[in-house]
């Protein structure tokens, strides 16, 4: 990649649903905002919209669209039943996770936008919408890739179609050095590079680890593990009833979860917190955060704690926690699910405090690494060296 900064470039974001919550939409907003900061014409193209307004800020110079306005609710496709049937994935494969929002309509108006495009760069921030950019977006165009979540992380339906056509991108963009060589296995002949996420670091408010309260955040689905960590806090709480836990933010799992606190007995030591639009301030009332996911892109929340000088207890799961943690200097790793384990590592941390601060220390340094001043120029190299290259005639 060039050092030099490159000229005002053309970018083009594309989400799923750019007016929705959740740690992709947040990030390529921010990436969004910081490149149009940095001078560049920057558009950010939603998919669909379902709500009035963004829930995350949007820079006044980023342009905002939807292409399809389903605020009324989903308007259905106009073909029949036993034709949608026989269309449906056509290029979107039935296992991608978003599948249901990706009917013929939506699907139709994503490949009719990017197949009209003749510059500058896309990137496309899921499997669905990185396959239909590999097949209908003209090679004119820089097409780059973002995954957020890990290669294994996809059903085998999509790891198919990915070998058959990321080929084609000029680039994908993964989160994690591990993550980057299940691709490079998978795509040996495809650009692979691996730039984090960034997190606003400087002027973060600093937890003293005094208070005896530990902080986990992520939606409520089975993948964020929460239903592990509620046993494993049980058996905190055998010895050391005084502790609380706090879990931030929403889902479909929020009746089961609760049922479940209710059979451990745990309902005065953990709360379900909701979403917070104050996370940071939450984070930094906590001693330590807890990450008990099953698997993981890059776990943003991790590292946003880890910037309140927060140190960290987490599943030793695939992929992210590993990439970003040292075990033993900023945080704990545990084996993957092992409840008991991540029961141990909790109170190993509640019954050192001097602990607690030092990893704390040391978990600050290790967030810079992902502030917004370091990982921000990667993207602007990036970009450029990809157009610079798309513009060089052939031989």
């Amino acid at each position: 990649m060039t050092a030099a900064r490159p000229d005002v470039m053309k970018i083009r974001y594309m989400l799923l649903h750019a007016y929705g919550m959740g740690g992709t939409i947040r990030t390529v907003i921010s990436q969004a905002n910081a490149m149009a900061a940095a001078g560049h014409d920057v558009e950010i193209v939603s998919v669909v919209r379902r709500r009035g307004e963004p829930q995350f800020p949007v820079d006044g110079r980023v342009r905002l669209h939807a292409l399809a306005d389903q605020r009324e609710g989903r308007r259905p496709d106009s073909v029949g039943r036993r034709i949608r049937r026989r269309l449906r994935g056509k290029i979107v494969p039935a296992g991608e996770s978003a599948g249901s929002t990706f009917t013929e309509r939506v699907e139709r108006a994503v490949i009719d936008y990017v197949s009209a495009l003749d510059d500058g760069v896309l990137v496309t921030t899921r499997p669905g919408l990185n396959l239909i950019s590999a097949r209908r977006t003209p090679k004119s165009v820089v097409r780059v890739a973002q995954e957020h979540m890990n290669l294994a992380a996809h059903p085998d339906s999509v790891r198919r179609q990915i070998a058959r056509h990321y080929g084609r991108l000029d680039t994908v963009a993964v989160l994690t050095e591990a993550d980057g060589k299940d691709y490079r296995n998978l795509l040996p002949d495809t650009p692979i590079v691996r730039i984090p996420n960034a997190v606003q670091v400087a002027e973060q408010p600093l937890s003293w680890q005094e208070d005896r309260l530990v902080v986990a955040a992520g939606r409520l689905v089975p993948q964020k593990g929460f239903d592990l960590l509620i046993p494993a806090f049980k058996q905190v709480v055998r010895r050391h009833p005084d502790w609380r836990l706090r879990i931030y933010g929403s889902g479909p799992r929020k009746a089961e979860l609760r049922e479940l606190l209710k059979s451990h007995g745990l309902r005065d030591n953990v709360t379900l917190m909701g979403r917070s639009a104050r996370l940071g301030e939450e984070l930094a009332k906590a001693s330590f955060h807890v990450l008990s996911s099953r698997f993981e892109g890059l776990p943003m929340v991790m590292i946003e704690a880890m910037s309140h000088a927060l140190p960290v207890v987490a599943f030793d799961c695939p992929t992210g926690p590993r990439d970003v943690l040292t075990d033993g200097v900023d945080g704990l790793l545990v084996p993957s699910q092992d409840v008991d384990a991540l029961a141990e590592a909790m109170v190993r941390l509640i019954e050192d405090r001097e602990l607690r601060q030092r990893m704390g220390a040391a978990a600050i340094v290790t967030a810079r690494d992902y502030a917004p001043e370091r990982i921000m120029p990667l993207w602007e190299g990036l970009f450029g060296e990809l157009l610079g290259r798309s513009r060089t005639p052939s031989s």
